[in-house]
């Protein structure tokens, strides 16, 4: 993807596509739309005061013209200012930096299935509800990154095919173009490590395997100067892994734990990354019905998050240290695979009853999170698709969290709100930590149906201790399996930006 800061008057910009974002309005065009409508002879008017376009969100309409751009599209934000649902939660500029990144992934897509190969954004500053230079440049990129984005590396070539969108260009007033080049910088890197994320996602588990996770991240080390540590089965044992060797007995595929350290502020304590990289789930014994278990390929989304973070963190360098753990296996059910009623013991010494094989992501995770204490790091956020319960409490527009910090949750929740992926901390009573209890371990790993998701967020809080930590459960967020405007089926790369919007938030 190439992308370019245009600073000109949009009437006057020659491109295949010139893409402009419009608040909901009622019949009337917004005045600040005056200059393109002359150049447009009137259709821009024309269109609102027909009612066939009003600027609702995800709404469309192609004009075409016989001016500089053969084409504009108009696209539709809706009413950012009154879309936040959380009354008192949520900043008013992140609702529109919310709805400007989803417009300019609308324009993207559109652009795609017109096969123009590049698009131009642009909104009137008036019409941003505040959104600065910098911030708009930087959702703008991330959005049209985001929509633009194509998996088709599997795919036979077609000579028919529409040329995919390599060009995004987001256009700014004159004035604006220093601010929006640090956005720009920014967005660049946030949409490149989304990229990868959502590239690890959609591969099929028989190519990213826990091996191929572990080479991504050594070409990440190679690239950026990390520090890599890439453990195998036997060293595994060595650290006295327990849970997460208990997973990997049931597949001949090799597991991995993989640990990547990015050092931008000399001895300070580091953040944590931590990502559930099962990928390939099969449900072990407690075998997963047969049913769209080929999206179980997903069940490595946290673990391409991290790697996604550490793209980002590579590109931007900011100031302060960063270590991302990955726990990586299948988990398959065989002959030699971990039974339910087995009793095994972690790295953390705790021992766990496991009363369902397919409860395995809490397994591997509460080894990378014991593993962890070892960096002393000042805070822990872990990513998982870890229960299907999750998509029950904020469907699909939010990820649950979890935590043992109140001000670390709030702090996620808000860059989850500024990065546009949301999320909603649940309450970890203490009635629910009881549903874990095994007669015969230390814990079970499975609390059963009522309150599933909390119940797995406190069985992982068995494993913290000494550091503030906040457990995101992505299996609503991580993809989809239906098309929106914004984003097609298939992965999502959700937490990678918030993941970003944190660590950048951390570095000032």
């Amino acid at each position: 993807m190439r992308y370019e800061l245009l600073a000109s008057a949009p009437e006057a910009l020659a491109v295949p596509l010139l893409a402009v974002g419009v608040p909901k309005s009622r019949k009337t065009a917004p005045a600040e739309l005056a200059p393109l409508d002359a150049m447009a002879g009137g259709l821009i008017a024309r269109l609102f005061a027909s009612g066939d376009f009003g600027g609702g969100r995800d709404e469309t309409a192609v004009l075409y013209l016989a001016g500089a751009a053969p084409r504009l599209l108009l696209v539709g934000l809706g009413k950012p200012d009154e879309a936040s649902r959380t009354v008192g939660k949520t900043a008013p500029a992140d609702d529109w930096r919310f709805a400007i990144r989803r417009a300019a992934a609308v324009a993207a897509r559109r652009a795609g299935s017109l096969g123009t190969g590049a698009v131009a954004f642009a909104i009137p500053p008036a019409l941003r509800g505040g959104v600065g230079a910098q911030d708009f440049a930087q959702v703008v990129v991330e959005g049209a990154a985001q929509g633009a984005w194509q998996f088709d590396e599997l795919k036979t070539p077609k000579n028919d095919k529409k040329p995919p969108v390599e060009t995004i260009a987001v256009l700014v007033e004159p004035g604006e173009r220093e601010a929006a080049q640090r956005g720009m910088v920014i967005g660049e890197a946030i949409a490149e490590g989304q990229a990868l994320a959502r590239q690890l996602q959609a591969l099929p588990p028989n190519r990213c395997t826990p091996g191929f996770l572990a080479e991504t991240a050594e070409r990440l080390a190679e690239r950026y100067g990390f520090a890599v540590t890439v453990l195998g089965r036997e060293q595994m044992r060595q650290e006295g892994m327990g849970a997460l060797l208990a997973v990997a007995q049931g597949t001949a595929t090799e597991p991995r734990f993989i640990t990547l350290e990015y050092r931008g502020a000399g001895d300070s304590p580091p953040i944590g990354l931590v990502g559930k990289g099962i990928t390939f789930d099969a449900g072990g014994i407690s075998i997963k019905p047969a049913s769209q278990m080929e999206d179980m390929k997903y069940d490595m989304s946290g673990a391409a998050a991290v790697l996604g973070a550490l793209e980002i963190v590579g590109r931007l360098r900011p100031r302060l240290n960063v270590v991302g753990v990955i726990p990586a296996t299948d988990n398959m059910p065989s002959g030699t695979a971990v039974r339910p009623a087995d009793v095994v013991t972690s790295h953390f010494g705790k021992t766990i009853e496991i009363v369902n094989t397919d409860a395995e992501g809490r397994l591997i995770l509460a080894d990378a999170l014991s593993y962890v204490r070892r960096f002393k790091p000042a805070a822990v956020l872990d990513a998982a698709t870890l229960t299907g319960a999750a998509v029950f409490v904020t469907g699909h527009v939010a990820s649950p969290i979890m935590g043992n910090d109140e001000a670390l949750i709030e702090e996620v929740r808000r860059a989850g709100e500024r990065a546009g992926e949301r999320c909603w901390p649940l309450p970890m009573y203490d009635e629910l930590r009881d549903q874990n209890k095994s007669e015969i371990a230390d814990v079970k790993n499975s609390g059963g149906r009522p309150a599933a998701t909390i119940t797995a967020g406190w069985f992982l809080r068995e494993f913290v201790d000494e550091y503030p930590w906040v457990h995101l459960d992505v299996a609503g967020t991580a993809y989809t399996d239906s098309d929106s405007p914004p984003l097609p089926k298939g992965p999502a790369g959700v937490p990678t930006r918030l993941f970003a919007e944190f660590l950048l938030g951390r570095a000032g």
